[in-house]
């Protein structure tokens, strides 16, 4: 029992690393179809979104398989809940890539200006918003507590890029009324980019919970009444799995 069990997990993660493939390439292609304006790319990102859906979909049904088949306890069971719960989250980076990618597609402006995005930081927070992203796979990789607390503190840069940013959208509109509608859509693009690094903070809370079973979700934390909470949650969902 004890070899097939293992024997899934790593199939498991392996999934999960493809998926992680998958999303991180569309972010990237977002990013460039947002800052080249490139319609063809952008449109890649949009087909390709069912392949990360389909890949979610595939990924809870195995997690669902190795719980009701193995019912794996202590860390195969963190390992297990982790992985379901960071797969949810890199599916919902994959809606904000092609939610991104859609600014290029409905842009009516034949570039962006190059100050106001040089202004905008745009650049270097589509770079930090995967920077973060392999930061933490690279953490799961490793089991590296360290690597995924450093996730953490880059996620201040994505905060403090999208709270300035709709003052300078506001005034370059005062100044270029004609890009107005443009400008409110790029707003939107500021806010996927800092929900991306909300969930890709959440899967370095996960990975940190997976290795050495603290959590430090709100508190930032182990928080001994949070985490008899979440062992509740996550009796239920095996419950579920369970059809109990």
């Amino acid at each position: 029992m004890v070899k097939f069990i293992e024997s899934e997990l790593v199939l498991l993660k392996k999934e999960i690393d493809e998926m992680w493939t998958l999303v991180y390439n569309q972010l990237d292609r977002a990013g460039d179809a947002v800052l080249t304006l490139d319609r063809e790319l952008a449109q890649q990102v949009l087909v390709r979104e069912r392949r990360v859906n389909a890949f979610e979909l595939k990924i809870d049904s195995d997690v669902e398989d190795i719980i009701a088949l193995y019912n794996p306890v202590a860390i195969d069971l963190r390992f297990v809940l982790a992985m379901l719960k960071i797969n949810t989250n890199l599916e919902r980076l994959g809606d904000f890539a092609e939610g991104i990618a859609r600014f290029a597609l409905n842009c009516h402006e034949p570039a962006l200006d190059t100050e106001l995005v040089k202004q905008l930081r745009l650049e270097e927070m589509i770079a930090q918003v995967l920077s973060m992203l392999e930061l933490a796979k690279q953490a799961l990789q490793e089991e590296s507590q360290e690597l995924a607390t450093a996730v953490f503190a880059k996620d201040n840069m994505l905060d403090e890029i999208n709270a300035d940013a709709t003052a300078i959208l506001a005034d370059y509109i005062s100044r270029h009324p004609e890009s107005a509608l443009s400008c409110l859509n790029l707003v939107s693009v500021f806010r996927k980019l800092e929900r991306s690094g909300d969930h890709i903070t959440n899967i370095a809370e996960e990975i940190v919970f997976f290795i050495d079973a603290k959590v430090l979700k709100h508190s930032g934390r182990t928080d001994e009444h949070y985490l008899m909470i979440r062992n509740k949650q996550n009796f239920r969902i095996i419950s579920v799995f369970h059809g109990k």
